[in-house]
């Protein structure tokens, strides 16, 4: 370990977020179910393969710590929902129901934990997701910033669909649904202290009416990797993809969507937008003889008619992601130490 103390930065989706999770994953015994995809695969999700059935069951669990509990777009009750619902989707799955905890900080009002779960519980009958389980805690004052939520997902799968992080093949298009950084940019522009003025909503949302669209292209497999670049964001989900399928990436940076406000608070700040996390965008890794059709079903929807072929997977100078600039250069895009806005989902 490079500290011998947690910080933050441990939980913000880059290398220190890997060393933690190495060490808190390192001595479990049993690592997945009937030859599934488990924590050893570190992927979005895990599968349960049925026996004597050609489905298998999709997990994820999240835990959900954004400060503040309301920003611009959404509140804690919406991201909680749209994140596990996403999860899921990025491994090919049918979203079909929820498990919530709920932990409350004592003398928190009940008039925000109402809205929080009305908009959970919202969010969770639109994309047809039943909440089916969860527990409630209360902590003592001075113990719990306000609240936090941790859900389970439950999806379901044909075991012949290959969505996974190690699944990049060389020649395949990357895809990104929408405009990068609007989630993480929109908090830094809600948090106290900061004074910047700005329009900017989050983008969370559940990825559902791009999931249905693209049904079929899953389930023949012609995606083959799907990610959600939340903590790290782009640049973080891209370095994932290159180390676990041993490729490079190249991107090509005018064909990246990125809001004028995105751009103006992070030069203002001096952060990186590839590093600033989404909540409502997928990244794809998709065939490229079916890139261009898969592009046009994602314009097709309302979440997605910002969507744009913004790469290339190559063999060679594996593990690497590589961005082709503006100006004609090429630099490397490498893996965030850390998300730099902590608190975001």
């Amino acid at each position: 370990m490079s500290s011998n103390v947690i910080t933050l930065a441990h939980g913000a989706g880059g290398k220190l977020q890997e060393e933690l999770i190495s060490f808190v994953t390192r001595n479990i015994t049993f690592k997945n179910v009937n030859n599934g995809i488990g924590v050893k695969e570190l992927d979005d999700g895990a599968t349960i393969p049925l026996d004597e059935y050609e489905k298998e069951i999709v997990i994820t669990a999240d835990g959900h710590t954004v400060y503040p509990l309301f920003f611009p777009g959404g509140n804690l009750g919406t991201l909680s929902v749209c994140g596990t619902v996403n999860d899921l989707i990025m491994m090919g799955a049918q979203p079909i129901a929820l498990t919530s905890i709920v932990i409350i900080e004592e003398g928190f009002k009940f008039e925000q934990l109402n809205k929080i779960l009305n908009s959970f519980n919202n969010k969770a009958k639109e994309a047809n997701v039943a909440i089916i389980a969860g527990d409630t805690k209360i902590m003592p004052k001075g113990t719990l910033n306000e609240m936090i939520m941790a859900t389970t997902g439950i999806g379901i799968k044909d075991k012949n669909i290959k969505v996974l992080d190690s699944n990049l093949k060389p020649g395949d298009n990357i895809i990104i649904t929408g405009s990068i950084g609007d989630h993480g940019t929109a908090l830094i522009g809600s948090r106290e202290g900061l004074n910047i003025s700005t329009d900017l909503n989050s983008d969370v949302a559940h990825l559902l009416d791009i999931y249905h669209v693209l049904k079929e292209e899953i389930e023949n497999n012609h995606i083959h990797a799907m990610k959600d670049p939340t903590r790290g964001g782009i640049a973080g989900a891209l370095n994932d993809w290159a180390n676990k399928s041993d490729v490079s990436i190249t991107l090509e940076e005018d064909k990246i969507p990125i809001k004028k406000q995105v751009n103006a608070i992070c030069e203002m700040l001096g952060l990186d937008p590839y590093a600033i996390a989404c909540e409502g965008r997928a990244l794809m890794s998709v065939d490229p003889n079916r890139a261009e059709k898969i592009l046009y079903k994602i314009q097709s929807t309302l979440i997605g008619k910002e969507a744009e072929i913004i790469g290339v997977v190559k063999a060679d100078n594996p593990k690497r992601v590589f961005l082709n600039t503006i100006v004609g250069g090429t630099r490397f895009v490498d893996m965030p130490l850390g998300e730099p806005i902590p608190r975001i989902c």
